[in-house]
């Protein structure tokens, strides 16, 4: 069953503009991969190329930042709910 990821406005160009697309995948990067076939570019914005996930980026699976759990490897279920948000610096 395809988990619902959150896109940030910031990656909206990307993917026509949905807000909400669904993907498939047993991991944080299973669901990315997914999301990059479908809409091209996306997984090399919130990934470095060494294949961690960008310093100015964050996900969350149910409201848990991913850094704290298992990074892109954090195993996924149906019922799970994915964010991208992208980091707000203040000054």
């Amino acid at each position: 069953m395809p988990i619902s990821v959150r896109i940030p406005v910031q990656l909206r160009s990307l993917t026509d503009g949905q807000e909400v697309v669904a993907a498939t995948g047993g991991s944080v990067l299973d669901l990315i991969e997914d999301i990059d076939k479908r809409f091209p570019g996306i997984k090399d914005r919130i990934c470095e190329q060494n294949g961690q996930v960008r310093r100015f980026v964050n996900i969350f699976v149910n409201d848990e930042d991913i850094r704290f759990l298992q990074s892109l490897q954090t195993p996924i279920s149906d019922s799970d709910e994915v964010s991208i948000i992208p980091a707000i610096a203040g000054g």
